[in-house]
């Protein structure tokens, strides 16, 4: 089996940042008051890690901040709806899908062609490693006059229009791309705001794009500073340094006037994996005996705040459609005795709710005869031995529609035999069946209904113990309007967001 590769872009990698909020080039204009044009000020707890590159976790930055766009996005419900191109169709049994283009222009002031767009898909198609959103997808892009371009792909990809959504698969103008498959991304993307200056890792610097197709944006500019303490963040919105504090930890939500806190169901989760490929959790029956051990509600409370709900599954609240379909795991093993059996439970720090939530589990799984050993570190420091599969259980968060808007993709890199996601190092032929025949619907209805069939099977496993299905708790000042932050992540600063 396969050894997951990497983890999906926005999960972990969070290096650790002071939380310095000196300014970073000429931010005059963000003490401009609160009238149209001002800039604004955001404090985000990711850095970039990979110089910008729109092909990893950091695409997911630049949407975010409104620097790019792809060919489509996603709408509140995940439905793919015009973003690049204006419409759409399907082509030659889904093997390709046809899409024409609106009349926009990349920050360059070059005109956005489809021979512009087909060379920056087939980028991404050659991209190493390839972005999450093509995993196991061979794609070609060819332009089809000035204004269209066919997307192709080796088998039928029912949910193309959902997979361009990605933050990775964004189009940027021709004068970006090397022959060495580097991207500059300042001023050569479509979005409403220009990426203009980079100070390492921790500021950047973004000016409104006044031929944005959308409609000239009401902010003049975004400074975005990386800072990946929690307090500190809070601390600067509190005393005013920043408009927007994203991902706030909860333990600072009481400390913030009531009027600044925003939040928002995700479609994030938190969940135990236990490593079914080695160590004590090859055993079944200690897997249900974890399962049947742990409360989720005891972490929604106590970790969460109350900022979090008792998952029901590997799909939560945010996704409207998956309570209604939900099938009942069958095939559990019977819970066994574990005597004592020592197991070594591992979480990262960056996440602040993460170890707490260990410590539950750690207690939990102690009364029910378990050793439990816990292993806390940064993500940096674990990710090595974590996809080597050293540990017997992870705690982690986890965006189930972070990839492509798609339950089932998130189910084949997740939970099958060749998934690159694979954190369970899960390997069941009954999970890879029903997955393959989610796979090939392409009625929306019959993909999410076969998605909880496949969701069922994987929970019957007992290889993934579902905890939590998380709130994004943002703060936002009250002089602010507009801000975008979503169940996907994907966006935050939009043409409205102003103060």
């Amino acid at each position: 089996m396969r050894t997951p590769r990497r983890l999906i872009a926005g999960l972990f990698v969070l290096p650790l940042l002071s939380g310095c909020f000196a300014p970073s080039g000429d931010d005059s204009s963000a003490s401009s008051g609160s009238g149209d044009g001002a800039r604004l000020r955001v404090a985000l707890p990711f850095a970039p890690t990979e110089n910008y590159s729109p092909y990893g976790q950091d695409a997911m930055l630049l949407s975010r901040l409104g620097v790019t766009e792809g060919l489509t996005k996603l709408d509140a419900n995940g439905t793919a709806v015009p973003a690049l191109a204006e419409s759409w169709s399907s082509e030659n049994g889904g093997r390709s899908w046809l899409f024409t283009l609106r009349d926009a222009r990349f920050q360059d002031g070059e005109a956005v062609t489809a021979k512009a767009v087909a060379a920056a898909l087939t980028a991404a198609g050659k991209a190493e490693p390839a972005p999450s959103a093509l995993a196991g997808v061979k794609l070609t892009a060819a332009a089809e006059g000035d204004q269209r371009v066919r997307v192709s792909t080796a088998e039928a990809d029912p949910v193309l229009p959902l997979r361009l959504s990605n933050p990775s698969l964004a189009v940027f103008a021709p004068k970006a791309y090397d022959k060495k498959g580097t991207v500059t991304v300042e001023g050569t993307a479509t979005g409403p705001f220009a990426l203009t200056r980079i100070d390492g890792d921790t500021a950047a610097t973004l000016d409104r794009f006044d031929d944005y197709w959308g409609g000239r944006a009401q902010a003049a500019g975004v400074t975005a500073r990386f800072v990946s303490d929690g307090t500190a963040r809070a601390n600067a919105l509190r005393t005013g340094d920043v408009d927007i504090a994203e991902s706030l930890p909860v333990a600072q939500v009481a400390s913030l006037d009531k009027d600044e806190v925003h939040e928002v169901d995700t479609a994030r989760n938190t969940s135990l994996y236990l490593n079914t490929e080695s160590g004590a959790f090859t055993d079944a029956g200690l897997r249900a005996a974890a399962r049947e051990a742990i409360d989720p509600s005891v972490i929604a409370k106590g970790a969460y705040e109350g900022y979090a709900v008792p998952a029901e599954g590997l799909f939560g609240p945010a996704l409207t459609w998956a309570a209604g379909k939900r099938v009942e795991a069958t095939g559990r093993a019977r819970a066994t005795d574990p005597d004592g059996e020592r197991i070594t439970l591992a979480t990262y720090s960056d996440r602040p709710e993460l170890p707490e939530t260990a410590q539950v589990l750690q207690q939990q799984l102690r009364k029910a005869g378990f050793e439990v050993k816990l292993e806390v570190r940064t993500y940096a420091r674990l990710e090595g031995d974590l996809l080597g599969g050293e540990f017997d259980a992870a705690v982690f968060s986890r965006n189930m529609m972070l990839d492509t808007g798609d339950p089932v993709t998130v189910l084949a890199s997740d939970y099958t035999c060749d998934g690159s996601n694979n954190l369970s190092f899960l390997c069941d032929r009954k999970v890879d069946k029903l997955v393959a025949a989610a796979q090939a619907e392409s009625d929306t209805a019959g993909r999410q209904d076969a998605a909880m069939k496949a969701e069922a099977a994987v929970l019957g496993t007992d290889s993934v113990i579902p905890l939590v299905h998380l709130k994004l708790v943002a703060g936002i000042a009250t002089s602010v309007q507009g801000a975008l932050p979503d169940p996907y992540e994907r966006t935050l600063i939009g043409t409205g967001t102003r103060r």
